[in-house]
């Protein structure tokens, strides 16, 4: 009897979570906030310095410092800004969205300490003296822009004016915007063309009044600039700019837009695939990957956190996640049915069975995911925080979801004697009474022998590695600004560019490049590398001619080599971390047998792609150590997936007398499992392809780092984790004699002991 109260509750839930879903969605997109690499903008990483002598950088000093540059900011009118203390003497600033990138670049890392001296360089007055807000841009008699100054003490200023006007012939007052002692001198500046001092008017009377008028060759910009400096008053150290990147907005909207259409893509033939491969629990996954984005981009929102390329990155990645969650459990429903069970029996044992399996998996993903958090930056713990999210939201609704709605068609008894709404064929299906176990189950891929050609695998795999490691040590890897130091130039034209013409605009700025590179499908994104690391106002210069030569703003980075070094040891850090703990977890799980074949074959995964990356050239910057994280964190969940099921199987077989023994439980669990890596794998790369192919540019090296490291993780996980498992089973099978499995053991644990 069909319970038809059943379907009705489905059609509740979809009708309540479809409507809240349709009312919300707009609003959490509008409320998300978009990265610098989304709408552009830029980010600085200072070095805090003494400003005098002896002076200390502590946490208050560091307080104070990040106020100040808050103060400066709100001058800006950016609404959301984002300053950081980082370790003990580091401030990152990230302004998204900001307007004029070279202004408020000027605005946070001048110093703005100013101070009024005779003509030997006497302080006679500082930036304490001025009135708060006393700042203002104003016009002299002539209609020359100008800077209006409201002192706090017009006495103070009278017995300054009169002591000056005394000092005749050299009786003027000189002001000075961060004066630097023993190296800024008025002598010395005045025979200049272009003095460092704001002005320095000749006092011939006393003043009585409590205003000072700067009066210099000023634009009404440059007066406006430095009257808000002056309100927000000085910062109490230097700031030393040691990594910094900025995008222009033209960059932004365009990645913002080409991910999106290749998330769309890559979602979109994802659940055309479900739908045709699994049938009606291919239409429940469809309804529990959009619930998972939305879930994604809700927790997201709640969390306040910044959208970047990356992150749109992951969240398109964490679609593989949950999708493989639903194939797991589908595959095992499908096998419970071959073996004669009911629609209900065989429901309740695949999501029991595929429990432990998603679980492990997404753990060991989680695993990865955390260390690229605690050890990334920036972009790359913004990609780290979304995939965090993106595993713990796919696991809900992937498992969970799906299990509640799914469930409701099952004991609704619509599907009784109807598995071919499961995609099985009448044909596959075995009569319960055989008593079949789904170890015996025939595959479309049973004349596979894993064990039989291993050594042609480790073949395989050890020439291309050695390989590699010949053209890694004579190529060496192509490395980006963030591991060795120096500029990075993206220009984004509005006409085809050549190397010639981006040469050519560098030579007209006195500036060397050391590598050009033309990409995009009409030819109008160039990147140029430059030795050395450009000042502000080089940056700044750059900027201004490029973006009248070529229509928009280039992207421009600089990373010192301090920075340089310090990401390459977070990275190779993370790398090991991860490993480490990849170990101990696996361990713990299964056995160590497992965890040694696991970690190795995760090293060759890693190693493979450096060694391609070394092969083509490809540009090894920090979202490349996000990618072979990641990867790390697929391989090994497709290879615990692969262990999940041998360690069942030799459950059930008690004990491993033989090689044959081991031999059966890898080959049958491979073959198993095989339909489910195929279509995991599938998945996932629909989705990075999609990347590759229509996503941004910027996010491009990350992308085909995604492609090689699931198509070597597939690989490894079914070619080199299995058979090395294999060959350390058979070496203590050899001490042993035979070899108790879990169940046996607990089995002579439970008896008495005399």
């Amino acid at each position: 009897m069909v319970k038809r109260s059943r379907i009705i509750a489905f059609f509740l839930v979809i009708l309540i979570v479809g409507s809240t879903m349709g009312a919300t969605t707009k609003n959490i997109l509008n409320n998300i906030k978009l990265g610098l690499d989304l709408q552009g903008g830029f980010e600085v990483l200072y070095q805090v310095k003494p400003a005098k002598k002896g002076q200390k950088i502590d946490k208050e000093v560091l307080a104070s410092t990040a106020e100040a540059l808050d103060k400066r900011i709100n001058v800006l009118g950016v609404s959301e800004p984002n300053i950081q203390i980082e370790g003990t003497d580091r401030i990152r600033v990230q302004l998204a969205g900001v307007t004029d990138q070279n202004k408020a670049r000027e605005m946070l890392s001048t110093q703005a300490n100013l101070s009024f001296r005779d003509a030997n360089d006497r302080l006679m007055m500082d930036g304490s003296d001025l009135k708060q807000g006393g700042a203002k841009q104003t016009f002299d008699e002539n209609g020359a822009p100008s800077v209006s100054l409201t002192l706090k003490s017009a006495d103070k200023f009278r017995k300054v004016s009169e002591e000056i006007m005394n000092m005749a012939p050299n009786n003027v007052l000189v002001i000075w915007l961060d004066f630097e002692e023993g190296k800024d001198s008025f002598k010395t500046e005045v025979t200049k063309p272009n003095p460092k001092y704001l002005s320095a008017p000749t006092v011939k009377q006393i003043f009585n009044q409590d205003t000072v008028s700067i009066v210099g060759s000023f634009t009404s910009k440059e007066a406006t600039t430095l009257a808000n400096l002056l309100n927000a008053g000085s910062l109490p150290v230097k700031l030393k700019e040691v990594y910094s990147t900025s995008v222009g907005a033209k960059f932004g909207e365009q990645a913002l837009n080409d991910t999106i259409l290749a998330g769309l893509i890559g979602v979109a033939i994802i659940y055309l695939f479900m739908l045709f491969y699994y049938r009606f629990p291919g239409f429940i996954a469809t309804v529990t990957l959009s619930i998972y984005i939305y879930l994604v981009l809700l927790i997201f929102d709640w969390m306040n956190g910044v959208l970047t390329l990356p992150g749109i990155a992951a969240i398109i990645l964490g679609i593989g996640m949950a999708v493989d969650a639903n194939i797991i459990t589908y595959e095992r429903i499908r096998e419970e049915l071959k073996v004669g069970k009911s629609i209900k029996a065989a429901f309740q044992a695949g999501e029991k069975n595929a429990f432990t399996s998603i679980l492990d998996s997404n753990l060991t993903t989680l695993l990865t995911a955390g260390v690229l958090f605690a050890y990334g930056t920036s972009s790359v713990k913004g990609f780290a925080t979304m995939l965090i999210v993106s595993i713990l939201m796919s696991f809900l609704t992937a498992v969970y979801g799906s299990r509640l709605l799914l469930g409701l068609w099952v004991h609704s008894g619509i599907f009784k004697k109807k598995a071919s709404w499961f995609g099985i064929k009448q044909a596959d299906i075995r009569d319960i009474s055989e008593n079949v176990d789904t170890l015996d189950l025939p595959t479309r891929f049973d004349k596979l022998d894993f064990v039989k050609h291993r050594k042609k695998f480790f073949t395989i795999s050890g020439v291309l590695l050695a390989a590699g490691l010949v053209v890694l040590l004579v190529l060496r890897l192509h490395l980006a600004i963030d591991f060795t130091s120096g500029t990075r130039v993206e220009i984004l034209s509005n006409t085809p560019l050549t190397v010639e013409k981006i040469n050519s605009s560098f030579d007209k700025l006195h500036l060397k490049t050391d590598d050009v590179v033309i990409s995009g499908e009409k030819k109008n994104i160039g990147a140029a590398r430059l030795i050395g690391v450009l000042s502000k106002n080089e940056i700044a210069k750059l900027k201004s001619d490029f973006n009248k030569e070529y229509g928009s703003e280039p992207n421009v980075s600089t990373v010192s080599p301090t920075i340089g070094k310090e990401l390459a040891k977070n990275a190779f850090i993370a790398l090991l971390i991860a490993s480490i703990g990849i170990i101990i977890y696996v361990s713990f799980r299964f056995e160590l047998s497992m965890a040694i074949a696991a970690i190795v074959s995760l090293l060759h995964d890693a190693f493979f792609m450096v060694a391609f990356f070394s092969i083509t050239r490809l540009e090894v910057d920090l979202t490349f150590i996000a990618a072979v994280l990641t990867i790390v964190g697929y391989s090994i969940n497709d290879t615990i997936v692969t262990f999940d099921r041998m360690r069942e199987n030799m459950h059930k077989k008690r004990r491993l007398k033989t090689n044959a023994d081991i031999a059966e439980v890898l080959n049958i669990s491979t073959r198993q499992t095989l339909t489910r890596s195929i279509n995991t794998v599938l998945t996932v790369l629909i989705t990075v392809v999609a990347l590759v192919i229509f996503g941004s540019e910027s996010i491009r090296n990350f992308s085909i780092a995604l492609l090689v490291g699931l198509l070597v993780g597939v690989y490894s996980s079914i070619c080199i984790a299995g058979p090395l498992w294999y060959v350390f089973k058979t070496k203590e099978l050899k001490k042993k004699g035979t070899i108790k499995t879990e169940k046996e053991k607990k089995k002579y644990s439970d008896q008495p002991q005399v």
